[in-house]
């Protein structure tokens, strides 16, 4: 018989907020206690959140042209989400209890080491990246985060320059850890025993995480170094004794979506925009990054400041097992940094793509499966396109399309894609990341563990198809999302597979690939755009 499998706090939290409506709470300062749960609304919900419906085989086929023919951008319209105001209010709270970091200063302090140009190599057969950065071991081999989305300087700023730093990357990453993601009914496979919590931090819903990574010099030594920092994303909400607090980034539709993917990530001014799958962005705040150990030493458990109870607050970043605010403490599962949630976008139209499964339906809200920023066209437009799998009565190869980057910033009204859509020319779908630049439409197309991915070339016809550009190109195995950084003029990607995975390289090689040889390896990587431009 499995063993009793504990549900994540706020569940108990919601438990006893349920008690206080029926009258069976013991005392008001049991009621009052600290803890992860909500006051006042469903604790699994967190914004956006989406219409959802039953699959339908109208929406499957409906719309459906043909692979690189025209789709409705109108399926792909967002509107604010309902609870943006409600959140501005907690975030502006949190901002009087917790001391804030800019990205200049976080960047000083990153405190771990990109190697360029190591042993790692995800590419096999494929030809090399005109650069390729390589993690610290623990980053590149873990089970617990997932890299997906890529950003940078670049998107974020005409001119490249955040103040005065330059030569910066984005990356997010998502916790895969079993269970880390969702709150699973399995008492099979569901959330961690208490053994299980204490053998591994990692048991944890964490959410998803950003990745800071500069290519500078160091001031002390003159010479040049990359370093990068990972920053917590979070979400707000008041819990049950009254108190602003926060957790990691969740999603509550299990089984239609397991979590938020943050398969696709944009840095646009001063915000950041992370897709989430199933319902639309979440939007963060790049001047409201918390930081819960000013003094730089995890040991000293700094004060915070205080909520509108008046009661002085301290953090601790050293216990990984804890996040938000638990008696007077501030927890971030160990990370030193925390990013809130500001806002939301939502699809407008009812989600109807089948749960479970890869294959998508052909009209109606989209998938925000990947997001990109394209700079090179008048307005600035944000990519946002779909991971599919045709499937019977399924054939969508996975729509694109673009929105004006700078309405989303608004969040008074709807936002309706423009200019273009399209659905996408890959016969069998795959697509992890996709960007445009000059009028060529840059796509990745991921392979699995067995061979390495393509990367394919697309333009627009006169009457609007999306047409190959010359053959694939081949690329890293476990190719995701795309990024364009102008001034070096190169189109950077990552790799998300680990050695020792579920599907090991070892045993998925080439006939070419020596035995032995596991192409499972994280690297981030940059191809020049005039290579690959050039190549047939």
């Amino acid at each position: 018989m499995p063993s009793r499998r504990i549900r994540r706090a706020w569940l108990t939290a919601a438990a006893a907020a349920s008690l206080v409506v029926t009258g069976l709470v013991a005392t008001p300062a049991a009621q009052a206690r600290d803890g992860a749960g909500r006051a006042g609304a469903d604790p699994a919900v967190q914004e956006p959140l989406a219409a959802q419906a039953a699959p339908s085989s109208s929406f499957a086929v409906s719309g459906w042209t043909a692979p690189g023919g025209a789709a409705s951008p109108g399926d792909f319209t967002l509107s604010p989400g309902a609870l943006n105001a409600e959140t501005t209010s907690r975030v502006t709270r949190l901002d009087a209890v917790l001391p804030k970091s800019g990205v200049q200063n976080l960047l000083a302090g990153a405190n771990r080491t990109v190697t360029p140009w190591c042993s790692r190599d995800p590419f096999g057969t494929a030809p090399d990246p005109d650069t390729k950065y390589c993690l610290q071991n623990d980053d590149s081999v873990s089970q617990e985060w997932v890299p997906q989305g890529f950003t940078g300087v670049s998107d974020a700023k005409d001119n490249e320059l955040w103040g005065e730093a330059g030569n910066i990357q984005l990356f997010a990453s998502y916790d895969g850890w079993d269970p880390g993601r969702e709150t699973d009914p399995d008492p099979a496979t569901g959330d961690c025993t208490a053994a299980e919590l204490a053998a591994n931090d990692a048991c944890n819903q964490k959410g998803v995480r950003v990745t800071f990574v500069q290519n500078r010099i160091n001031p002390a030594t003159g010479s040049p170094e990359i370093k990068y920092r990972h920053v917590l994303l979070g979400w707000t909400y008041v819990n049950s004794a009254d108190h602003v607090s926060f957790d990691g980034l969740h999603a509550s539709e299990y089984p239609i979506q397991k979590g938020v993917h943050a398969g696709g990530i944009v840095w646009y001014g001063n915000y950041l925009y992370v897709a989430d799958t199933r319902n639309g962005l979440r939007v963060f705040d790049m001047r409201s990054i918390m930081d819960l150990d000013p003094d730089g030493d995890p040991t000293t458990h700094d004060a915070m400041g205080a909520d509108t109870d008046g009661v002085p607050t301290t953090a601790n970043t050293e216990d990984k097992t804890k996040v938000g605010r638990h008696d007077n403490v501030w927890y971030s599962f160990g990370y030193r940094y925390v990013m809130p949630q500001v806002a939301a976008w939502k699809f407008k139209a009812t989600q109807s793509n089948p749960a479970g499964s890869y294959a998508c339906v052909s009209t109606g809200a989209p998938k925000a499966s990947y997001i990109s920023l394209d700079r090179s066209t008048v307005p600035d437009r944000l990519l946002m396109g779909e991971y599919c799998r045709p499937a019977t009565g399924y054939p969508s190869t996975g729509r694109i399309a673009s929105y004006p980057v700078a309405a989303l910033e608004g969040r008074t009204s709807d936002v309706t894609a423009e200019g273009w859509a399209n659905y996408l020319p890959l016969a069998s779908g795959g697509a992890q990341g996709a960007a445009a630049a000059g009028g060529t439409l840059y796509v990745n197309e991921s392979k699995g563990t067995d061979e390495p991915g393509n990367l394919w070339r697309y333009t627009w016809s006169a009457d609007g198809q999306l047409v190959a550009s010359g053959q694939a190109v081949k690329t890293a195995r476990g190719a995701e999302d795309l990024y364009i950084e102008r001034g070096t003029g190169r189109l950077w990607s990552l790799s998300e597979h680990r050695p020792g995975s579920a599907a090991d390289c070892t045993a998925n090689r080439d006939a070419s690939d020596p035995v032995g040889t596991d192409y499972c390896q994280r690297v981030l990587y940059g191809h020049k755009l005039s290579w690959l431009d050039a190549q047939p």
